[in-house]
């Protein structure tokens, strides 16, 4: 019997990627090929058809480990999976499940962090990213990460990068294109916000509009949700004019994780049109605090080998 197409796909692509799709048209892309020193998300489509990430920094090339949104983190018991200088490296090693709905697409992947000499991995990373269109183009996207050391204990080391990142596109960039950064307090501008804590994290500027062969300029933006357990509350942010953002789990203490206390991290991000707005920010931070969170196990079901269900 023929089952009906779900609005929201996953469509895996050659060369290691896979496109998150609604009514056959994509939204975003996560790429995670070897070539690469760490998976990320490019493009990250905004309502208007242009993304709202980009590849590496506009004006300095020792910021090409910059990739979209990112996962990474400066210090693992001393390991640097931060830079690209460094011999890590982050590889996704197994897709777990993939989930079509007409509400929803959620993707979950087991990701490995090598330090570049043990073929054994420090630590299993497991993503869950959850794709939700909306009205117009608009969308967000769940991010939930598990960290699990192999060994005893391993620490994540005080530090303001990691472990989420987003690399904005020139447009959106207050510096390079004129954009706004805004925080939850209301407060813009990266002298105002940087290292102050903050619910959430708002990037917005101008992008152009491909709908329809428009070459008009129109105002998108992200809005990044910090989730109120993840560890260091309040969480405090790195941000700059250049256009990045990046809530730092660690930044005023490390985080040391054990195989039964591993790093959970969880984050909203909402894609929207127009400049930023307090009022919608507030009320999804709201909903994403009472939201419960994924788990993945292993399958009963025929033809499927795990699966990924939101806890009750």
């Amino acid at each position: 019997m023929n089952q009906p197409i779900p609005a929201c796909q996953l469509l895996p692509l050659p060369l290691d990627q896979l496109s998150f799709q609604h009514n056959g048209q994509e939204a975003l892309r996560w790429n995670h090929h070897p070539s690469s020193p760490r998976p990320f998300f490019y493009p990250v489509l905004g309502p208007a058809g242009d993304s709202l990430v980009r590849m590496g920094h506009p004006g300095a090339a020792n910021h090409d480990h910059h990739q979209g949104i990112w996962f990474a983190h400066h210090d693992v018991s001393g390991v640097n999976f931060w830079a690209d200088t460094s011999p890590a490296q982050i590889r996704q090693t197994q897709w777990l499940d993939y989930v079509d709905t007409d509400d929803e697409a959620v993707m979950a992947v087991e990701l490995a962090w090598l330090d570049g000499h043990d073929p054994q991995p420090l630590l299993t990373h497991t993503v869950v990213a959850c794709f939700r269109p909306a009205d117009q183009g608009e969308y967000t996207l769940e991010l939930q990460s598990t960290l699990v050391p192999r060994a005893e204990q391993l620490e994540f080391g005080k530090s303001n990068f990691g472990i989420l990142a987003i690399r904005v596109a020139k447009t959106i960039a207050e510096f390079f294109g004129g954009g706004r950064l805004t925080n939850s307090l209301g407060k813009t501008g990266e002298p105002a916000i940087f290292g102050k804590p903050s619910r959430w994290m708002d990037y917005s500027g101008l992008v152009r509009d491909r709908r329809n062969g428009n070459q008009e300029s129109v105002i998108e933006g992200i809005t990044c949700i910090d989730h109120p357990s993840n560890p260091g509350q309040p969480t405090r942010w790195h941000v700059r004019e250049d256009g990045w953002i990046g809530p730092s789990i660690c930044r005023e203490s490390g985080f040391v994780a054990r195989p039964d206390n591993p790093l959970v991290a969880r984050y909203l991000l909402d894609i929207h049109s127009g400049p930023y707005n307090h009022g919608r920010a507030d009320q999804m931070a709201t909903q994403f605090a009472n939201l419960a969170p994924w788990s993945v196990r292993k399958s009963d079901a025929r033809h499927r080998q795990y699966e990924v269900s939101r806890d009750a």
